[in-house]
């Protein structure tokens, strides 16, 4: 009797056939709950008069960047960085102000403002890591004329 109240059951269930069943999770009863991961994100950047500005369209230069930013005060350069090949902008760059004060003003003006049709963002330019050394030993991993053997 209970042997058919199972079977019973089972045909009330529809379980997914063919390659369905290999990949469903509804006949395993597996319940697939994503991992919640926390992004550590770095600290702000110091107060400085440097300023990184990113979201930059590739029309972008160097000059309308810093007609951009010279309302806020003393504009020393602006900067945007450019792909040495194709000449267009690499989408970010940055401004040095000549104070604090106008550094501080240029990140509100223009963070989240329309530059060139596109929106850019201003924050405080976080100084630069040193590079790891190089392996300058004039040797390769290939066994080339410059792996340090050169009796042949």
């Amino acid at each position: 009797m209970a042997l058919r109240a199972a079977a019973a059951a089972a045909r009330t269930t529809v379980a997914p056939r063919g390659l369905g069943a290999l990949f469903s999770t509804v006949s395993s009863g597996y319940r697939y709950t994503p991992v919640q991961t926390q992004v550590e994100k770095p600290p702000p950047a110091e107060p400085s008069t440097n300023l990184f500005v990113s979201g930059l369209s590739k029309r972008t230069t160097s000059e309308g960047l810093q007609k951009a930013f010279e309302p806020f005060g003393e504009v020393v350069r602006a900067r945007v960085v450019r792909d040495h090949v194709s000449g267009f902008s690499k989408g970010f760059g940055f401004v040095r102000y000549s104070t604090l004060e106008g550094a501080a003003a240029g990140i509100k003006g223009m963070d989240g403002q329309f530059l060139d049709g596109w929106v850019i963002f201003a924050e405080y330019a976080r100084p630069r890591e040193n590079p790891p050394p190089l392996n300058n030993n004039n040797s390769n991993s290939y066994g080339g004329p410059f792996n340090g053997n050169f009796n042949r």
